[in-house]
C-alpha cells in the first residue's frame, strides 16, 4: 500500500495563519498522516469536510463566519461518526463542555506537545476518545451543574459589566423583581453567594466569553 492509502487524512481549521501553517507542517512530517485541506473559516471548514471527508478534523473554537462548536454540529449532522478534535487556547470548563457536547472526540490546548497531538490523532482515528487528565478534571467539574438559560446568561454578562439590578432590568426590559429572581438563579447554578464570586466563577468557566 502506498502512503496516500495508509495515511490518516486530516483537515486543519484554525484562523491563526501561523498556528495553522505550523500544524500542517508537523502533521505532514508524520509518515502515517497527511493534511487534505486547511482553512481559517468555520463555514469553509464544514464545506471542506463535506468535500474531502477527512478521517480526523482539528477544529479551533473561535473562527469567523461559524464558530468551532457550531461547525462540529454541522459536520456531525452530515456524518454522526465524524471524528473531530478541538484544538484551542481556551480552557474554561464551559468551553470544554460545549465542545465535547457538540461531539468532539478530544479537547486539546494549543500548547500540547507534538507527541501528544500525534497520539491523540491516532487514538481518535481508531475510534477512541482522548481526553487529557487536566481537561477531564475541568469537564467533571462542569457536568454536575445546571446550564444557565439564555436570559440568565444575559443577566450574568450585565452583572459582569457592573450594572445594578435596576439598569439590568431596563436593558432587558424586565422588572427589577424579575432581575433579582434571575440573579438568585445564577448564584444557585454557579454555587456562589455574591456578584463578585459569580463573576470570578463565570470567568474561570468561560461563561463570559460565549
Amino acid at each position: 500500500m502506498n502512503r496516500a492509502k495508509k495515511a490518516i487524512r486530516v483537515l486543519v481549521a484554525d484562523d491563526h495563519t501561523v498556528v495553522r501553517d505550523g500544524l500542517v507542517a508537523i502533521i505532514k512530517q508524520e509518515k502515517d498522516m497527511d493534511v487534505v485541506a486547511e482553512t481559517g473559516d468555520g463555514r469553509k471548514a464544514v464545506e471542506l469536510w463535506k468535500k474531502h471527508r477527512p478521517d480526523v478534523t482539528l477544529m479551533d473554537l473561535r473562527m469567523p463566519e461559524l464558530d468551532g462548536v457550531n461547525a462540529i454540529y454541522e459536520i456531525r449532522a452530515a456524518e454522526p461518526n465524524a471524528r473531530v478534535i478541538v484544538l484551542t487556547t481556551f480552557d474554561g470548563d464551559e468551553d470544554i463542555y460545549r465542545g465535547m457536547r457538540a461531539g468532539a472526540k478530544s479537547y486539546l490546548l494549543k500548547d500540547v506537545r507534538r507527541e501528544e497531538l500525534f497520539q491523540c490523532i491516532r487514538e481518535v482515528h481508531a475510534g477512541r476518545t482522548f481526553v487529557p487528565a487536566a481537561i477531564a478534571a475541568k469537564l467533571a467539574e462542569r457536568l454536575p451543574g445546571e446550564e444557565l438559560s439564555p436570559r440568565e446568561s444575559e443577566v450574568l454578562k450585565l452583572l459582569a459589566e457592573g450594572k445594578p439590578n435596576k439598569l439590568i432590568g431596563a436593558a432587558l426590559d424586565i422588572s427589577e423583581v424579575t432581575v433579582k429572581s434571575h440573579v438568585q438563579a445564577v448564584f444557585k447554578k454557579l454555587n456562589v453567594l455574591s456578584r463578585t464570586e459569580a463573576i470570578a466563577v463565570a470567568n474561570r468557566r468561560g461563561l463570559l466569553r460565549l
